[in-house]
């Protein structure tokens, strides 16, 4: 009887990067075809990771843990620099000790997947040293994939070392040059030049995987698997949406004392749902204007209220972020907190009709997967791409003039009649209801992302024979 494939994960930092690969490791695990190791980067940069990582391994005991101990480095050079982005490098200059780490494992690993941010450093590993297939878990839209697999070309042409103007990327389109991550204009930043070597490597890579499917993105996607993006590219399999097996109301959490007690009180698509997501720090005037334009829109809400860039730890107290009277006027009709929320669960509540979202894909494909219309008020990175997949799928609108510059104050009256108004389109609720069907299929048994699930674990399995 022929083994199992061993994948051998190595993931990346921050809870954006860490949730869709803890998916795509559960629905592997819950088919009972491979055996499956993750590799946990040492320190995390936040309890939030650890506890993740805690809560994967206690719920698949068969799943093993290799403890990757990073190396220290002198973090000095890069005064300022986003945390992830520092673990990321720390990642980088520590990644030469995975060989022998994977290279030991038992039962003798079978392939590798990788985050696309280790990519130019894992896919090299993996294939010249370890003779060992390697795949790439990409987890933002295949938009974004499209732009980082042609950007190499791009700076070829332009005989650049950074993005330095619109980019016309085949079978996609124009790119604005505003679109694509900001840091990208910077040579010198380090998220720059491990873009680039990403892009440059992905392309040796034995296979894609995207969390995405076929009916969200069917353009990207075809012009990835065509070659018309990057001749030769290798294979794409989009096998989302990745969703959680359970989400928190499934597991026996005491509704009372969560977000989904108050939502159970509620209307049924009553409710607006305001998180800007685990990163993204908001300026205390632009949360009083987000106060102001949910409480002039009339609607009910639920928002979560972030004010630091990392994770879960955020020490403000509410009534001074959101000035006094506020919660006082809002009783009964708006839920305001600051503590982690199951987002999966809350969006798959029926009484939340509409997601005012800075656009992290994970939020975009839970949207997605559970027929809620979208107002994108996208922050950073790659957030402003994936706002053109949610326009082109007509299932919300994008401000586009919308900023996050502090200097640049979005009104609290132009915030609140945009969600009224959203939340009176039944057109956009009709097309997010689309979607849902659309996910829903898609990986259904015998749907695209079924299919293409099934294509990645028989390639794996071809390649232990």
């Amino acid at each position: 009887m022929a083994l199992a494939p061993h994948l051998v994960f190595v993931p990346s930092a921050g809870m954006g990067h860490l949730l869709p690969f803890s998916r795509f490791i559960t629905a592997l695990a819950n088919t009972g075809a491979v055996d499956i190791s993750v590799v946990t980067a040492l320190p995390t940069v936040s309890a939030a990771e650890a506890e993740h990582f805690d809560g994967l391994f206690a719920a698949f005991p068969a799943i093993r843990r290799i403890d990757f101990n990073l190396l220290p480095f002198n973090e000095s050079a890069f005064s300022g620099a986003d945390p992830f982005f520092l673990q990321w490098e720390s990642l980088r200059r520590s990644a030469h000790l995975l060989g022998p780490m994977i290279a030991s494992a038992t039962p003798r690993a079978s392939a590798v997947i990788t985050d696309v941010t280790l990519a130019s450093q894992v896919i090299p590993i993996a294939k010249d040293e370890l003779h060992l297939p390697c795949h790439v878990l990409f987890i933002s839209c295949a938009t974004m994939l499209s732009f980082l697999a042609y950007f190499p070309t791009y700076l070829d042409g332009a005989e650049a070392d950074h993005l330095a103007g619109d980019v016309d990327v085949p079978g996609i389109g124009l790119i604005p040059v505003d679109y694509p991550p900001a840091v990208l204009c910077n040579p010198e930043s380090l998220f720059t030049k491990q873009f680039i070597a990403n892009g440059r490597l992905i392309a040796e890579a034995d296979g894609i995987l995207v969390n995405t499917f076929d009916a969200l993105e069917p353009d990207a996607l075809a012009a990835l698997r065509s070659g018309k993006v990057v001749p030769g590219f290798p294979p794409v399999f989009a096998v989302g949406p990745l969703m959680s097996s359970t989400t928190g109301s499934d597991k026996g959490v005491v509704r009372t004392s969560s977000p989904i007690a108050w939502l159970d009180a509620q209307p049924a698509r009553s409710v607006v749902y305001v998180a800007f997501g685990n990163r993204n720090a908001v300026v205390p005037d632009q949360i009083r204007e987000i106060g102001a334009g949910l409480e002039a829109s009339g609607c009910r809400f639920l928002w979560v209220v972030k004010t630091t860039v990392v994770d879960r730890e955020d020490n403000a107290e509410l009534k001074d972020v959101l000035g006094d009277g506020f919660l006082g006027r809002v009783q009964g009709r708006g839920l305001v907190t600051k503590e982690w929320v199951d987002q999966e669960a809350v969006l798959k509540h029926p009484a939340i009709g509409l997601y005012l979202s800075h656009c992290g894909w994970n939020s975009v494909t839970e949207s997605a997967a559970y027929g809620v219309s979208m107002l994108a008020w996208p922050a950073l990175g790659d957030q402003r791409l994936i706002a053109t997949v949610i326009r082109s799928g007509g299932f919300g609108l994008w401000m586009e003039h919308w900023s996050w510059d502090g200097e640049n104050v979005v009104s609290g009256v132009e915030i609140g009649e945009k969600v009224k108004e959203l939340m009176g389109d039944e057109a956009i609720s009709a097309r997010a209801a689309k979607v849902r069907e659309e996910a829903t299929k898609a990986v259904a048994h015998g749907g695209t992302s079924y299919r293409n699930m099934q294509e990645f674990l028989a390639t794996l399995k071809a390649s232990t024979c």
